[in-house]
């Protein structure tokens, strides 16, 4: 059934306030694998109160709206949902505790065909107390069931594929057997991440990590390997899920540095040999 333009392009979201503190920076950096090591000072950083900094893609969960494309007067197939790209612009470092209001808005709909679906990006914008705007992220959802509607908005620009030729570095990340476990208690309940059976039914052999979980690990290795570990010094993240990632498995960042500020960057899977996330680009 095609999803309805006018519905979806319009949908009105309430401005959404949240209030969270140093242990919520804590939980969020912990799920991304921080911490694993406690004689690494790098990564107590962001796990431990003395001098604590929140990691920019904390931002992605932050005033987060909920699954509203469940919601059954969408009109959206939501069992057949994928979650597509996320782009992140960092106008500010976010700080370890505070009040924040996240404005939402679909910025595009986008009709791929009767056969081929629809994309619906939705535009998040933080800020602080005083009203500075933190970042701006943009979600891609891919709603397999629902093109053919007929009307659409022009895509953004695409985003670039990795260049040719090896990649300049490489850095590996374990990630932890119960890194979903973690994760989920910051935004995503979703069973599929914690309950074996859930996951069986969709298809995996097992719960699966959040592609945000993954989203999260890569811009660690950004972090670590192109800002000297310097979170504030990231200032746009993006990237396409390519495939999923189960816990206890081996996260490769691949990275080129095809000019001064800009990073291009895919994951793989070191088990399987599978590419997760595609068309990185970081500024630094």
């Amino acid at each position: 059934m095609p999803l309805d333009y006018d519905l979806i392009k319009n949908w009105q979201f309430p401005e959404i306030r949240q209030d969270y503190d140093e242990k919520d920076c804590m939980l969020y950096a912990l799920g991304l694998g921080f911490g694993t090591d406690p004689m690494d000072e790098s990564q107590l950083r962001f796990v431990y109160e003395k001098q604590l900094l929140a990691f920019p893609t904390m931002s992605s969960i932050l005033c987060h709206p909920g699954f509203w494309m469940k919601e059954q007067n969408t009109g959206i197939d939501w069992v057949r949902l994928v979650h597509g790209e996320q782009r992140t612009v960092i106008h500010a470092p976010l700080p370890v505790k505070g009040s924040l209001t996240g404005r939402l808005r679909i910025s595009h709909v986008i009709d791929k065909g009767s056969d081929k679906g629809a994309l619906v990006i939705t535009e998040k914008t933080l800020y602080d107390a005083s009203q500075t705007l933190l970042a701006t992220i943009q979600q891609t959802t891919f709603c397999r069931g629902d093109g053919g509607f007929g009307r659409s908005d022009d895509p953004p620009a695409a985003l670039p594929a990795v260049p040719a030729g090896e990649p300049q570095q490489r850095f590996e990340l374990a990630i932890p057997l119960n890194a979903a476990i973690l994760y989920r208690l910051n935004a995503d309940p979703n069973p599929l991440h914690i309950d074996p059976g859930t996951a069986r039914a969709a298809g995996f052999e097992r719960p699966i990590l959040h592609g945000l979980c993954t989203y999260g690990m890569a811009a660690r290795a950004i972090v670590q390997h192109c800002c000297e570990g310097d979170p504030t010094r990231l200032r746009r993240f993006d990237a396409r899920f390519s495939a999923p990632v189960f816990p206890g498995e081996t996260l490769v960042c691949e990275i080129w540095r095809p000019s001064p500020g800009l990073v291009q960057f895919q994951a793989r899977v070191r088990e399987r040999d599978k590419i997760v996330l595609s068309h990185g680009v970081a500024e630094v």
